[in-house]
């Protein structure tokens, strides 16, 4: 990914934050069999300070060659993570944010050309494979994330009998980043005014390529630290 400093993102919270906001992520690995494979999953990520591996049911801390990095976990089909040797070597996690087109008529000045802007977020580790009962705990995690918008969260333990008998099929994994390239292309190389018009045609209710959250990002760019 081309990296360029005005569209750098090297806070660990942002990238936390993209994570937890767009928790489903595309796993790429390389093979040596099968050459690159390719899959897709939601992920968690790991608050700092959380238990490193099987170690977290007993509440052990992050491990000194860990702390300060970014780490996820996650969870595939079994026969998907046989595909992709899980564990066995570098995998990269790619976690996209908002994104969407941005038409040079907007910009209401020449010269401009059409663009994108977006967020994402490389994650690039060696996947740690589950166990088991850790596998189960990432599954009831990733419901509890996703539930916990709902006033009454569903639960897992509703159905742990069948819940139990199918995570047999299944794979969890953790990965603690040892290298992350981030990246929030918001028109921050644009004036505030242009970038503004861009922002309001993005909230256009009716525009023809209309995307609140990616106009919201690019005010939240713009603001102060």
């Amino acid at each position: 990914m081309l990296q360029q400093k005005i569209f750098e993102v090297d806070d660990p919270v942002a990238v936390r934050d993209l994570i937890a906001a767009h928790s489903w992520a595309t796993l790429v690995s390389h093979t040596p069999g099968d050459g690159l494979v390719v899959s897709h999953l939601p992920v968690l990520v790991e608050e700092p300070g959380h238990g490193a591996g099987t170690g977290a049911e007993t509440g052990a801390g992050p491990s000194e060659e860990e702390r300060g990095r970014i780490v996820i976990t996650g969870h595939l089909a079994r026969t998907d993570a046989a595909s992709h040797q899980l564990g066995t070597h570098p995998v990269v996690v790619i976690v996209q944010g908002p994104h969407g087109y941005v038409s040079p008529v907007w910009y209401e000045e020449t010269p401009h050309v059409p663009t994108w802007n977006f967020v994402v977020a490389h994650l690039h580790g060696r996947p740690e494979v589950l166990d088991p009962a850790r596998t189960y705990q990432v599954l009831e995690q990733t419901v509890d994330h996703f539930e916990s918008r709902f006033a009454q969260p569903w639960k897992l333990s509703r159905v742990s009998d069948y819940a139990e008998r199918i995570a047999s099929g299944v794979t969890g994994f953790r990965l603690a980043a040892d290298r992350v390239r981030a990246k929030a292309k918001l028109s921050q190389d644009e004036s505030p005014e242009v970038a503004g018009r861009v922002a309001e045609a993005l909230e256009t209710p009716e525009g023809p390529w209309t995307h609140p959250a990616l106009a919201h990002a690019m005010r939240t760019a713009r603001r102060p630290a």
